[in-house]
């Protein structure tokens, strides 16, 4: 045995054995705002005993062994036949096992399944990321299906299962089933109208032969997924299943899995069609309409994604900062890293707020709640995803070295944090989408002036701000090449309102002052230092 030379100390334990729900105070109060107080007491336990698997020693590893060892692709057997298999290390079938029980698909099936649904997410998407793919695709996919009634009735009950069931095989044989989706291709991207993929109709009516490629396929080893394809009326909307209903596999060839910067757990293919079986989605040359909902949906998917990698983030940092001593004191007394954290922790609450409001629309499916997530969600969108990976490159720094070290999994969410921004449309596909929603339809901004107009009064910068944004938008004159401030502008101001309403007043404070008022620097920890910090940091910090 080697001698001692030290004892080890100043370390702070590692942040495990807690609650991932009932220690965020900022996403246990939106869902106690947005539900009905009769469906409170069941899902605080759903959510904290979900809380309290993802916080588990057990649930961590299982998160650090799916990104350790990512999926594999086998296209052929040993005999030479092609299979198109991913193989997926136990601990992601675990996580996502555990993930579609909890009801990540089942948001559409049950009251206040969004909101419910929505801090699910944001809880279980911190013990780890990558598999959250196939549960938004799977829960994305329902309001696109229900453009065909028939389709919905047969595939809806599938995919709001609580039945996690990796086997390929024919759907109608499983209880529950995984969706994917594939829409861009090499040489259009988000450009989806410049897609080449052909469908031929088939004799069968609403049958279709489909053949061509996509550059990007979510979850290749879904049981079936929507795509885009040419058919004779224009691009349509089709669903392709894995396995067809006599038992054999479609033809659906996996060419290869990207080679990704972070999301190591979860499988992003390159796959080919070649007289692949499909069944049409809605109307011949509506694909992008049909389908818009569920684009809508897993943009969504994105902002709380981005909130869970945040408040993970977060809750690190202050936990460290809570047992780390420097200086003769313990840092998260000290006034400059304070200022850090309360930065930090404003950032966070105010993207958890918004996602939940935008979730709670979703439950409420009133004509100006729809129109207020027209314009809500690629604003939201926008926003919060492009601010997660600096706020947790900042987080990864309050721990120091220790946060350049894989051991911290700080490394892992700064890896996955630009994910979302990309997903589903990059930061210009969302600011010009919302250039869109306001010059094509004006309810869509009746509907978020009069959210904003909630709060009317409440704070002089937030009055202030509106103000400004009103200016604005009367002149929308050459307005593209500003739409990236317009459209941060429409995100700050909503997340002041939605703080000014529901947030304690040091919180709503803090973010009126800096991100609306004007007294900020360009980098997180230059907050007003007359504010009262404290209070902000210890709302934030999860207590084990």
């Amino acid at each position: 045995m080697a001698p001692s030379t030290h004892t080890v100390t100043n370390q702070a334990p590692p942040l495990v054995g807690y609650d991932v729900f009932t220690a965020d105070r900022a996403l246990a109060e939106a869902v106690e705002r947005h539900l009905d107080p009769a469906l409170l007491d069941e899902a605080r336990s759903e959510l904290s005993g979900l809380g309290l698997s993802a916080g588990s020693a057990q649930v961590q590893e299982w998160g650090a062994q799916a990104n350790e060892n990512p999926p594999k692709l086998r296209t052929h057997d040993r005999y030479g036949n092609r299979v198109d298999e991913v193989d997926f290390h136990p601990a992601w079938h675990r996580l996502l096992g555990k993930g579609v029980a909890a009801g990540l698909t089942a948001a559409w099936s049950r009251p206040g399944g969004h909101v419910r649904r929505a801090a699910s997410f944001v809880v279980w998407s911190q013990a780890e990321a990558g598999h959250g793919c196939p549960l938004s695709m799977t829960h994305s996919a329902v309001p696109a299906l229900r453009t065909d009634p028939a389709l919905a009735a047969e595939w809806e009950p599938r995919l709001t299962s609580t039945v996690y069931d990796p086997d390929l095989r024919p759907a109608a044989e499983k209880a529950g089933v995984i969706f994917g989706m594939g829409m861009t291709e090499k040489q259009g991207g988000s450009d989806v109208r410049a897609n080449t993929t052909a469908a031929r109709p088939l004799t069968e009516d609403g049958t279709y032969e489909l053949t061509g490629h996509k550059w990007f396929c979510s979850a290749p080893m879904s049981d079936a997924f929507l795509v885009l394809a040419q058919a004779p009326g224009g691009l349509t909307c089709f669903l392709v299943p894995r396995v067809l209903a006599d038992g054999t596999r479609n033809t659906f060839m996996i060419q290869r899995l990207k080679d990704k910067l972070g999301n190591r757990s979860n499988a992003s293919s390159e796959v080919e069609f070649a007289g692949t079986w499909a069944r049409r989605v809605g109307d011949e040359g509506r694909g992008v309409r049909t389908i818009i909902e569920m684009v809508a949906a897993t943009r969504l998917d994105c902002v709380l994604g981005s909130t869970a990698l945040m408040r993970q983030a977060v809750a690190q940092a202050l936990h460290h900062c809570s047992h780390r001593e420097a200086f003769g004191g313990r840092l998260i007394d000290k006034p400059l890293m304070r200022n850090v954290l309360a930065d930090l922790a404003l950032e966070s609450e105010a993207a958890t707020t918004l996602a939940l409001r935008l979730a709670a629309a979703y439950d409420d499916g009133s004509e100006q709640e729809r129109a207020f997530l027209r314009l809500a969600v690629p604003a939201a969108k926008y926003w919060v995803t492009k601010r997660c990976t600096p706020m947790v490159a900042e987080a990864s720094e309050c721990l120091g070295g220790n946060g350049y070290v894989e051991e911290s999994g700080m490394p892992r969410l700064l890896r996955e944090s630009p994910l979302n921004s990309v997903w589903e449309g990059a930061g210009n596909v969302q600011a010009l989408d919302v250039l869109r929603a306001l010059q094509r339809e004006p309810q869509a901004l009746d509907a978020y002036l009069q959210e904003v107009g909630r709060a009317h009064g409440a704070d002089h910068r937030l009055d202030a701000a509106v103000k400004g944004l009103l200016t604005e938008l009367s002149d929308l004159e050459g307005v593209e090449a500003r739409a990236r401030r317009l459209v941060e502008r429409l995100a700050l101001v909503l997340q002041g309102a939605l703080l000014v309403r529901h947030a304690p007043p040091e919180v709503a404070d803090a973010f009126c002052a800096s991100r609306l008022g004007g007294d900020w620097g360009a980098a997180f920890g230059t907050l007003p230092h007359s504010l009262d910090l404290a209070a902000v940091v210890e709302r934030a910090r999860p207590v084990v």
